[in-house]
């Protein structure tokens, strides 16, 4: 009775390792790159913890993604060339207003920065040291593996990512929340033209860190005049 429970058991397996081994590279990807949007919501952290955060999405994001990519020999756009540089340049300058423009809206600067810090450099540096892993993580995953790393499927692996990005924004403030699918589709376009990540690392990155130090600060702009020029959008500002 063992034993034939046992050659059963060997049988199941046998079969699900050459189901897995006849599919290709990019259902791979999709399918064991489901797993880090799964651990997500599994591995609860502190919200008030960056520490924590910065492990979790380090390990799920960035670790099991490089791993799969490691072992089947792919690239998930970890390189820069003159190319990658040229583009995140122009994708950071054209984000750039968007952060300041934003960091003066009242729901933005009640949301951010999402961790404790200030503008003492002995506070904000380590903070934006830690957020900067968290987006480094989050671009291997969501524009390097599930759109540069299936770039053989063509233009469309820029759209596989957004819907699973966007759910990441819920709780969010409304309109950063109606943006991200959008940005995710744009930093996918530039980072599938760049077949680097680059540029959505900086963009995404070093435009938190910025907005997260203008927060800190009195804004650019008096928040009434923002909300005066932007009294079209839909959505609570």
């Amino acid at each position: 009775m063992r034993r034939d429970r046992e050659f059963r058991d060997r049988r199941v397996r046998d079969r699900a390792l050459d189901w897995l081994a006849s599919l290709s590279w990019v259902q791979r990807s999709v399918l064991v790159g489901a797993l880090p949007t799964v651990l997500y919501y599994v591995w609860t952290v502190p919200g008030s913890d960056l520490t924590a955060r910065t492990v979790r999405d380090v390990v799920i994001f960035l670790l099991l993604p490089a791993a799969l990519a490691l072992v089947h020999g792919r690239d998930l756009g970890w390189r820069v060339d003159r190319r990658a540089l040229r583009n995140t340049l122009l994708l950071a300058l054209f984000v750039l207003p968007f952060y300041l423009v934003g960091s003066t809206l009242p729901t933005i600067r009640g949301y951010y920065p999402m961790w404790r810090t200030s503008t003492a450099l002995g506070s904000f540096l380590p903070h934006a040291i830690q957020q900067l892993l968290v987006v480094i993580a989050a671009e291997t995953y969501y524009r390097g593996l599930l759109c540069v790393g299936v770039r053989e499927i063509g233009f469309k692996s820029v759209f596989i990512s957004p819907v699973v990005y966007a759910l990441t924004h819920v709780g969010k403030p409304p309109i950063e929340l109606v943006l991200s699918g959008p940005t995710d589709v744009l930093f996918g376009a530039v980072d599938y033209r760049s077949t680097s990540i680059l540029p959505s690392i900086v963009a995404h990155g070093l435009g938190l860190t910025l907005l997260d130090w203008l927060v800190l600060h009195d804004p650019l702009v008096s928040p009434e005049r923002t909300m005066e020029w932007l009294s079209w959008v839909p959505v609570p500002l």
